[in-house]
């Protein structure tokens, strides 16, 4: 009886051991993958890339054609961390493959003449449209860049989406768009154009004058917070900036302490401190107004002129919370 329960455990053992075997092998970078497998269409520029040669010369080689004065020009990467022979494990460190650490071998690509009706052979360009699959060409860029922000890039909502680094990132310019406020909300804008709209309303947040950037709030390779936010939830990545609401308050405002888009639009709004409705509209949402003195005339017959407007805020100025020990009602 004892000699069947070893033989069991051995078996489970050994069916442990096979299943990380077949995890491990599924996990092998994409250039083993496709050195082995050139059976799908969308292979064939890999196929192609990594059964090709590497040029003699290196990045001179394409330089020949890539100068200032190509519709493909690349010189500025020598300005980069990426053509920089003093970043160790960058592609043009020592002994790299330079231009082809990314793009792959040469190939024919680097033919001088074609004959008449000749295409010329095809690189991994990071482009969109092109033949290669996005996971793969992601895969190339995270060979070099897989650091603790990228952490949460497998499974994230734009990694799933088929968004490509190239797609958002340029390293063939001196300074990517993605590190500049301004020009991040131009390349977040191509996908996310109601947002972008959404700034030029009459209050927003000073995103269309580059005092601030998309990343100030979102971090766009994936986080532990929803809407891909740089907190774990919306009022935490408000206070960053909005300390003096943080609280907490001896009178708390719920809504407030709640989410701080119960009342206000992020991205920006027509209405004054960027409400999603001027008061008292927001305000009755929550508050009925049945039986207050705005409603009625004071007891005297006449109107008050902190009433001019029904604008709660006349009264209840402290609403997102008072220390004052007769702040019940926000008044003060």
């Amino acid at each position: 009886m004892n000699s069947q329960n070893q033989f069991r455990s051995w078996i489970a053992v050994i069916l442990i051991l096979l299943a990380s075997v077949g995890v491990s092998l599924a996990s092998e970078s994409f250039v083993d993958s496709v050195k082995n497998d050139f059976t799908v269409d969308t292979h064939s520029v890999l196929k192609s890339k990594y059964q090709a040669d590497y040029s003699k010369e290196g990045a001179d080689t394409c330089l020949d054609c890539h100068d200032e004065d190509s519709k493909t020009p690349v010189l500025d990467i020598f300005k980069t961390a990426h053509g920089s022979q003093g970043v160790s494990q960058g592609p043009f460190a020592n002994n790299s493959l330079q231009c082809e650490s990314c793009h792959g071998p040469a190939g024919k690509h680097s033919k001088k003449r074609l004959r008449k009706g000749e295409q010329r052979e095809a690189m991994i360009g990071f482009v969109r449209n092109e033949p290669v699959p996005v996971l793969e060409k992601n895969e190339i860029c995270l060979s070099c860049h897989q650091r603790n922000d990228l952490n949460h890039w497998q499974g994230s909502i734009h990694q799933t989406n088929d968004t490509a680094c190239s797609d958002c990132h340029q390293i063939h310019t001196q300074r990517d768009p993605m590190s500049e406020n301004a020009a991040q909300v131009q390349q977040c804008g191509q996908c996310h154009a109601t947002q972008k709209l959404a700034i030029n309303r009459a209050s927003t947040h000073p995103l269309r004058y580059g005092q601030m950037g998309c990343t100030d709030c979102h971090n766009s390779h994936d986080s532990d917070g929803e809407k891909l936010l740089v907190a774990e939830t919306i009022n935490e990545t408000c206070y960053q900036c909005h300390m003096e609401k943080r609280g907490p308050f001896l009178w708390e405002h719920e809504p407030v302490s709640d989410n701080c888009v119960n009342c206000h639009l992020s991205h920006g709004s027509n209405q004054p401190a960027m409400l999603t409705q001027r008061a008292p509209y927001l305000c009755i949402n929550c508050h009925s107004s049945e039986g207050h003195v705005s409603v009625n005339a004071l007891p005297s017959g006449q109107q008050t002129a902190l009433l001019l407007g029904r604008s709660c805020a006349n009264c209840h100025s402290q609403v997102h919370g008072s220390n004052h020990p007769s702040g019940r009602t926000l008044q003060r």
